[in-house]
């Protein structure tokens, strides 16, 4: 039999159980005053997150200025401008269009591709471990000729319109407010701690400065970590490829780079453009390509990795795993590229305050010994 305790307990919880249910399913029935909120945020969501990548990699830049340099803050973030704005002019005049040729010259060679393909698949079909299995038949099936592939390109791409005109749309304001946003981080993004600390009392306010300084820092050694790790991966996959005489070399350097963002798959995708290019004409060629990107990688995991992120971070790999796929179910590509930085903050926040717990646990006499 239950005592007195155990049933008020049972009680109470059961309450508490009813009144969750009762206000989710209240809040599922007024949904629709949450929607402008979430568009709201939704709309903002991009720029910040740019402005905020931007902020992490142009703000020490900042402070050199101001603190070696002597120069005032508003002087030093207007060079910083410049110096963003030359950039991208340099990328758009000499990156994009290379690029774009690149593109277009594997978009034009795509019929010798499938022509190598399919040599391959009609010689792959009269070995003797295929004879029993029709694959040429199956292939027919599977109707991939290049009037159904442009046709099916062409009709996807007619009834996307609507989301290409939303997309440019989107575009533009992330543009036109992006900068903005990074100028006024750039500008007051040294004042949020001090005005935080003040709203709360003297020892309240040093531990959550303590904690937002650990949360910026886990923030800006991550996102300057892989920014150099894309670089050094893009590179010398580049420099790679270009002395194998890989096709398409710079393009097949920019996408493993920008693929390398992905932790553990990304050297794999990366890989992939490369390999597929080669391995139906020059098998040999595709196998080297797979050894320069293992030494690439190897570089990167022993040299790079420990001594900009790894040190910072301390995740275990099989987390990381864990947290690409979870990250990855929820939000796709973009919970696959946030996941690992989300975690990294949310075991910040809880490291710091299993410590405060602790802390207080002890009492002074123990904290001040």
């Amino acid at each position: 039999m239950f005592t007195k305790k155990n049933k008020r307990s049972l009680m109470y919880w059961s309450l508490e159980m009813l009144v969750l249910a009762t206000l989710i399913f209240v809040l599922s029935k007024i949904n629709f005053l949450f929607q402008p909120i979430g568009t709201f945020f939704s709309t903002l969501f991009i720029p910040v997150l740019i402005a905020g990548f931007l902020f992490y990699v142009l703000n020490p830049i900042v402070l050199f200025m101001t603190k070696r340099l002597h120069i005032k803050r508003i002087l030093a973030i207007a060079i910083v401008f410049l110096l963003l704005i030359a950039a991208l002019v340099l990328i758009i005049m000499t990156v994009i269009p290379s690029l774009i040729n690149q593109i277009a010259q594997l978009a034009s060679n795509i019929p010798n591709f499938m022509s190598d393909v399919e040599d391959w698949a009609t010689k792959l079909a009269k070995s003797e471990m295929f004879k029993k299995f029709d694959l040429m038949g199956e292939l027919e099936k599977l109707n991939i000729s290049y009037g159904t592939i442009i046709q099916r390109f062409l009709s996807g791409l007619s009834s996307s319109l609507g989301s290409i005109f939303s997309t440019v749309a989107s575009a533009t304001i992330i543009i036109l407010t992006a900068p903005f946003i990074l100028f006024y981080m750039l500008k007051d993004g040294d004042k949020i701690v001090p005005n935080v600390e003040k709203v709360f009392s003297k020892k309240r306010g040093a531990q959550i400065a303590e904690l937002m300084g650990q949360m910026n820092q886990t923030l800006a050694n991550y996102i300057s970590g892989q920014v150099i790790e894309c670089l050094f991966v893009g590179t010398f996959t580049f420099l790679g490829y270009l002395i194998l005489g890989v096709d398409y070399a710079f393009l097949f350097g920019v996408i493993a780079g920008l693929t390398n963002l992905i932790p553990y798959l990304g050297p794999y995708l990366g890989l992939m453009p490369a390999v597929f290019v080669t391995i139906f004409n020059e098998p040999f060629k595709a196998l080297l390509c797979c050894v320069v990107v293992l030494i690439v990688q190897q570089l990167d995991g022993n040299i790079i990795y420990p001594n900009v992120i790894g040190k910072t971070l301390k995740i275990h790999p099989l987390t990381i795993i864990i947290v690409l796929l979870v990250a990855g179910n929820l939000a796709g590509l973009l919970g696959i590229f946030l996941g690992v930085p989300f975690y990294a903050i949310c075991r910040t926040v809880i490291i710091f305050v299993i410590k405060i717990i602790k802390e207080t646990k002890k009492g002074p006499l123990e904290i001040d010994t």
